[in-house]
């Protein structure tokens, strides 16, 4: 795990949305972009379309990421907290 992968996680172990993540963490759109995509295509973290509704279709995240919400996955959380 990256360091920002691990700083990224840092901020989901809570539901937040995009803007949330960009403005705590103070990253660019393509770094938070490139590293949301990161964990999810290792299943780190989860995309939700509203606070309480996960996506379960492949989510495009360069295309639809500034619009969802994100949360880390119980495999995230395990990853994260062992480092």
């Amino acid at each position: 795990m990256s360091d920002t992968e691990f700083d990224l996680l840092d901020e989901l172990y809570f539901v937040q949305t995009y803007d949330f993540i960009k403005e705590s963490l103070k990253w660019e759109d393509e770094l938070l972009l490139e590293t949301l995509n990161s964990l999810y295509q290792s299943g780190m973290i989860k995309c939700l379309s509203a606070p309480d509704t996960e996506r379960f279709d492949q989510v495009d995240l360069f295309k639809e990421g500034k619009n969802l919400f994100y949360l880390a996955t119980k495999k995230g959380l395990m990853a994260h907290n062992t480092l």
